[in-house]
């Protein structure tokens, strides 16, 4: 499997950077099998840190059920009530379950934040904010949370945006 990591650097050897800030799914290396995501978040967090430029890193794993036989995985197919509790308890770092060493699942990303706000100020329940999430097209975000996750990934190189280009880059 192929998955992009946007930022203002290139990333050839990933690391386990504390973050000043809570996200969707804790601490860790995060990735995404959508190369416009990452293009997306690169051009973010060049302008967040007003430093850099937008560089998409790529990198090769095994297939996540490959992954299940050596890591502690946790899978999250779709929106759920179960996603939706993880992700508010990561991004009000009050998460206490379970560690694991990758989890995936789809991203809580700008196009519904303002309906995760919302949620997160009792104005929408669970069952409505749920309902209103299933209804956009969420793209998927993969973390590596431990040194043994990230031991998985190998950097194939820079994908670099061409018009007309699907979701494969060049290396």
């Amino acid at each position: 499997m192929i998955l992009y990591h946007g930022s203002n650097v290139i990333v050839d050897h990933p690391k386990l950077v504390r973050q000043n800030r809570t996200l969707d799914f804790g601490y860790g290396f995060y990735t995404t099998t959508n190369a416009n995501q990452a293009v997306n978040f690169a051009g973010k967090v060049s302008a967040r840190r007003e430093t850099g430029t937008p560089h998409i890193s790529m990198y090769e794993v095994a297939e996540i059920e490959e992954l299940q036989k050596r890591l502690k995985i946790l899978i999250f197919p779709e929106a759920n009530e179960d996603w939706l509790d993880f992700v508010y308890a990561n991004r009000s770092a009050s998460y206490s379950g379970d560690n694991y060493d990758i989890v995936y699942g789809p991203v809580a990303n700008d196009t519904i934040y303002r309906t995760f706000v919302a949620y997160e100020e009792g104005i929408l329940t669970k069952e409505e904010t749920i309902a209103r999430l299933k209804v956009r097209k969420l793209f998927n975000q993969m973390i590596f949370a431990t040194e043994a996750a990230l031991k998985e990934l190998t950097y194939i190189g820079q994908y670099e945006e061409k018009e007309g280009q699907d979701e494969r880059g060049k290396h």
